[in-house]
């Protein structure tokens, strides 16, 4: 692990033990910085170069967020995850049953203002992979959240991908997928392991990849 990526995860890390101290899970605030993190990276989206337009209304975009302290912070978070759960097409879907967790104002300003402070869309995928992984095996081992069963260890995973081998050009499917740990490492196997062409890329990216899971939290 870089320098860069300790540091970052790190500063994630930093919350937890404060916000356990208040009753927010290590699952309760996994799922908080997901929605935090898309809104983040939407917005840097967004912006040059990228220059995106995107589905999220202005009234409750990232910087929505970050002009806010105090009790207002904490009502405009609330009223934005309500709102946007009931958005149409894979935004709604994002958000679906979506609650503020984390109702300590003071520690959902902190943890905005370090979101804020980094760039997400250049880190590399195995920065932001990192903190998930370390988050979601915490909360897998916290007895009193019941999230293991939605937690098959990675090591475990990885055996498995291996015996199984997962080619180019191939579908996977997942009928209880839970966190998606098993594409995850089925996909790392696929790129790893093969020299891929444009179709096989794009194949890899837009129909590869089929799960489900009944559970909207996980």
């Amino acid at each position: 692990m870089s320098n860069n990526t300790s540091s970052i995860v790190s500063k994630v890390w930093s919350f937890c033990n404060p916000l356990r101290d208040v009753g927010v899970g290590y699952g309760d605030y996994l799922e908080q910085l997901t929605y935090l993190l898309f809104l983040k990276m939407a917005d840097e989206y967004s912006k040059p170069p990228h220059s995106r337009k995107l589905p999220i209304p202005k009234i409750y975009n990232w910087e929505s967020l970050t002009t806010k302290k105090g009790a207002e912070l904490e009502l405009h978070y609330a009223t934005l995850l309500r709102e946007l759960s009931t958005a149409k097409g894979i935004l709604g879907q994002i958000f679906t049953k979506s609650q503020n967790k984390i109702q300590d104002p003071a520690m959902l300003a902190k943890i905005i203002d370090m979101i804020d402070s980094e760039q997400w869309l250049v880190m590399g995928a195995d920065v932001k992979g990192d903190i998930y992984e370390k988050l979601l095996e915490q909360n897998a081992q916290d007895v009193k959240s019941g999230a293991g069963q939605y937690f098959t260890p990675r090591p475990l995973i990885r055996a498995m991908v291996e015996c199984i081998q997962p080619q180019p050009m191939k579908t996977i499917a997942d009928p209880s997928c839970g966190t998606g740990g098993f594409f995850l490492a089925a996909y790392d196997h696929i790129v790893e392991n093969n020299k891929l062409n444009k179709v096989q890329n794009k194949f890899l990216k837009m129909e590869t990849f089929f799960g489900n899971e009944i559970v909207a939290r996980v």
